[in-house]
């Protein structure tokens, strides 16, 4: 992964996992409805803060991939927050279309585990 043009204060406050990234967190602004869990790295923060589209890191493919390029299925930030600890991203988005691969609104709802 390359450098990044994040701001330092926000890079130095960044927990990352081994692999230098940050899980992040797609949540419809408006709902509330959690849609996806993705991966960014500083330079995935950057590009998602400065051009107002989420950017995340694909572990599987090594590239960064901006939610919608392909399939339409467009993320537009609304806002972007580090949870107390900033090891985790909550990036509010107006989401356009699905949000998981699947074709499903979201990534949690094909799933759904009862507690007893």
């Amino acid at each position: 992964m390359p450098s990044s043009s994040l701001d330092p204060a926000i890079t130095a406050r960044l927990k990352r996992n081994p692999d230098g990234l940050v899980p992040a967190i797609a949540q419809q602004y408006d709902t509330g409805e959690v849609l996806m869990l993705g991966w960014m790295d500083a330079e995935a923060l950057h590009r998602t803060l400065t051009t107002g589209r989420c950017t995340y890191w694909s572990r599987s493919r090594h590239e960064y991939w901006v939610k919608g390029d392909t399939s339409g299925h467009v993320q537009h930030v609304k806002s972007v927050a580090l949870d107390c600890d900033g090891d985790t991203i909550l990036v509010r988005v107006d989401q356009v279309g699905a949000a998981c691969h699947t074709g499903d609104r979201t990534c949690f709802d094909a799933d759904v585990l009862l507690a007893g």
